[in-house]
């Protein structure tokens, strides 16, 4: 890679991507541990030798369902988010918290528990790295299409928050223009909703 003719930095090749190349963890401690969530405190090395102590935050993995309707629709559910003390708009999502479960099989699992509906086709779209400071957790995205209902006694009884979400369809062109005008904030709905907007464009 050559240097960038008069900016700092270097010209990337075609293929760039994230590296694997990791830092020694020279200590860690447990700070928190429960099947949902962890929290530890790690002393890292740098190239240099020097250390460094950064928390790391490890939630299970994660999966979000971009759905889409024959009418081009995307399905959004609003609920309620503590730590933002508000309510989201966001794609149906969860956390991969059956052991030995694929992530495409929880995603099935999610759409069905939190909007009552499944697909006929999936594919994958994204791997997102969501808060990569502090935390570990990666969600993969999947678009779902060919929507059907599920039938009222097959119905998740949802609790907590998810009782009181609400489930929107919103005119895909919509819902791109929610995401850049902040009206849809949650990172993984803007990121999967513009990736399909751009892939829609190639």
């Amino acid at each position: 890679m050559s240097p960038h003719p008069v900016l700092p930095g270097r010209l990337a090749a075609a293929g760039l991507a994230d590296s694997e190349q990791s830092w020694p963890v020279a200590r860690s401690t447990t700070i928190h541990d429960t099947p949902y969530i962890g929290l530890r405190s790690d002393t890292i090395v740098d190239p240099s030798g020097e250390e460094h102590v950064r928390a790391v935050v490890t939630p299970n993995g994660a999966v979000a369902v971009v759905a889409l309707d024959d009418d081009d629709r995307l399905l959004l559910v609003e609920q309620y988010r503590h730590p933002q003390q508000r309510r989201l708009l966001e794609l149906p999502a969860g956390t991969l918290d059956i052991e030995g479960e694929e992530p495409i099989d929880a995603a099935r699992r999610e759409l069905a528990e939190e909007a009552d509906v499944v697909a006929d086709t999936w594919r994958p779209l994204l791997t997102l790295a969501m808060t990569p400071g502090h935390s570990t957790e990666r969600i993969e995205v999947f678009v779902a299409t060919g929507v059907s209902a599920v039938g009222h006694a097959d119905r998740t009884t949802r609790e907590a928050e998810e009782a009181d979400m609400a489930q929107w369809w919103m005119p895909f062109g919509d819902a791109v223009d929610a995401a850049l005008a902040g009206r849809i904030s949650d990172a993984k709905t803007v990121a999967a909703i513009l990736a399909v907007q751009v892939s829609r464009s190639r």
